[in-house]
């Protein structure tokens, strides 16, 4: 089982003490002001609630209108100490004490109706932009793809020396340099390559580009 223990806070104390302090001076006010009863018992409480509403409001937003009510109840609870410490003659107070007493109820239902009903401020919240969006990818056509495909340039070859040599004897270096252009020629267009175009692309003579032709049949 645990055991309770009491430990005295003296923060605690003091505020139950100065607090019951304060409301027998608002007791004592109200009932010289002529609220004998239950009336008296209730100024101090109504001003007290007061006080802490205005408190509340004031720790939560600090707006104009918590200022207003809070120091309102300070300065009753603080003029009721100070009359009760004998500046006034309780036995015959004065008519401005019996009129702020009797237009007590009326401001202390005012204050806590627009404390209640107060709108709570809001800031202005930074708009935060939207996240781009990608742009939804292309449609991609494959005969397109292969209309906007580069023609590769043709490696340079080394211009053939003008012989009386027959042309049906082809050094092999310029059949396998051959082989890959028609290949390329046939991966691009789907057909085979003919003479004409061979010999644009190698820039070798008709008869030796026919004897290429031959060789690649």
């Amino acid at each position: 089982m645990h055991r309770w223990s009491i430990r005295p806070d003296p923060v605690l104390i003091q505020a139950v003490i100065a607090g019951a302090l304060s409301f027998a001076h608002l007791h004592d006010l109200a009932a010289a002001a002529g609220q004998s009863g239950w009336k008296g018992w209730a100024y101090p409480v109504s001003v007290d609630l007061l006080l802490v509403a205005a408190w509340r409001r004031l720790r939560a937003h600090h707006t104009r209108l918590a200022w207003c009510w809070f120091l309102v109840a300070l300065v009753a609870s603080l003029g009721a100490n100070v009359a009760t410490a004998g500046f006034l003659d309780l036995a015959h107070p004065p008519a401005l004490l019996r009129l702020g007493v009797a237009g007590w109820p009326a401001l202390a239902f005012l204050g806590g109706t627009l404390l209640a009903h107060a709108p709570t401020p809001t800031g202005n919240p930074t708009p935060v932009p939207p996240a781009p969006v990608d742009p939804a990818p292309e449609p991609t056509d494959p005969a397109a793809e292969v209309e906007r495909e580069p023609v590769t340039t043709p490696e340079p070859t080394p211009a053939l020396p003008q012989s009386s040599a027959p042309t049906s004897s082809v050094p092999p270096a310029l059949v396998d340099h051959a082989r890959k252009v028609a290949t390329d020629h046939r991966t691009r267009t789907g057909t085979d390559i003919d003479t004409a175009t061979l010999r644009a692309r190698l820039g070798v003579p008709e008869d030796l580009a026919g004897a290429i032709v031959a060789q690649l049949a």
